[in-house]
């Protein structure tokens, strides 16, 4: 028998069903909603006080007669590169699962969809519904960690592209490396938060929900080691940006020296000849002659070394 929409001064009611599996979902409730719901279940007020605040470390507390966990749905706004986190908070007991979202932007649906897929499990209790929210949260995390690889692939082709994007990159640079910041401070609590529920003591994962939980603990490994990998190799871009900047530098300064010291032989030359006292050829079409075949003769000499050097 199924229940849907009903009260939420009704759960006590449901729960006194033995069999029963309740999942009541909030979405930005106040005080006044969560306390109603405190006082229906004998919530503590510790926990209550963490749901209706928000911005909490991904956790899982423990408290007499329930307890609570805290975490974070994430995606990747690809134009912009910034992380957008949805905020997720559950009170749990041993036949209840209490969700409360602090907005629309954490999909329900897909949630449900989720759980559909593995209708199956729920004979299990409680802890599938707790393994569908985990598996949820942890899938997104790891679609957002690939979604900022393939971002990051995108970068260091414009690094090294001919046309020179030192702006982009740098900006893209820092924009990646502050999602991969935030991205990090989700993911790494969600090792212990999934490793602590595994434990047997907790009660929630039976031998037969064991291996999901694996599953969604390796995952979140393997995010983990892809977020850190991902961290280094940004600022290893950042630094090759500016190590290619200064390459550039050198370059234009050594082509402008050895410019600089060509248009220096015909201004010496002329400056020579511009002097106001007899010298060989004084007034006499030979002297230009020679002058001018001297400033073509050292130039070219100059041009032929530095370019024989890759300075030009």
């Amino acid at each position: 028998m199924t229940d849907e929409d009903f009260p939420v001064d009704q759960v006590s009611e449901h729960l006194a069903e033995e069999s029963a599996l309740v999942w009541v979902d909030l979405c930005a409730p106040d005080l006044e909603d969560l306390q109603l719901v405190a006082d229906e279940l004998g919530l503590h007020r510790l926990a209550v006080e963490d749901a209706a605040q928000g911005r909490q470390r991904p956790k899982f507390d423990r408290y007499p007669g329930h307890d609570f966990l805290s975490a974070y749905a994430v995606q990747l706004d690809v134009e912009s590169g910034q992380l957008i986190t949805s905020e997720i908070a559950a009170f749990i007991t041993l036949n209840a699962l209490i969700t409360v979202r602090r907005d629309e932007t954490f999909s329900i649906d897909r949630l449900l969809a989720r759980w559909d897929e593995e209708v199956d499990l729920t004979k299990f209790g409680v802890g599938a519904l707790l393994h569908g929210l985990l598996d949820f949260v942890v899938d997104g995390h790891f679609d957002t960690v690939e979604s900022l690889d393939y971002q990051i692939e995108e970068l260091e082709d414009l690094l090294f592209d001919d046309r020179p994007h030192d702006q982009t990159v740098q900006r893209r640079s820092f924009e990646l490396r502050k999602s991969l910041v935030q991205i990090r401070r989700v993911v790494l609590p969600m090792r212990e938060v999934v490793n602590t529920l595994m434990r047997r003591e907790i009660g929630y994962v039976s031998d037969e929900l064991m291996p999901y939980y694996q599953d969604v603990y390796d995952h979140v490994l393997r995010a983990t080691e892809w977020t850190e990998s991902l961290r280094d190799l940004v600022n290893t871009i950042l630094e090759t940006n500016l190590t290619i900047q200064g390459n550039r530098l050198n370059i234009i300064t050594k082509k402008v020296t050895s410019w600089a010291a060509i248009i220096a032989v015909p201004t010496a030359i002329t400056g020579f000849y511009g002097q106001n006292l007899p010298y060989p050829g004084f007034g006499h079409q030979s002297g230009f002659i020679a002058s001018s075949s001297l400033i073509v003769a050292l130039s070219g000499i100059l041009y032929l070394i530095f370019k024989r050097k890759d300075w030009l």
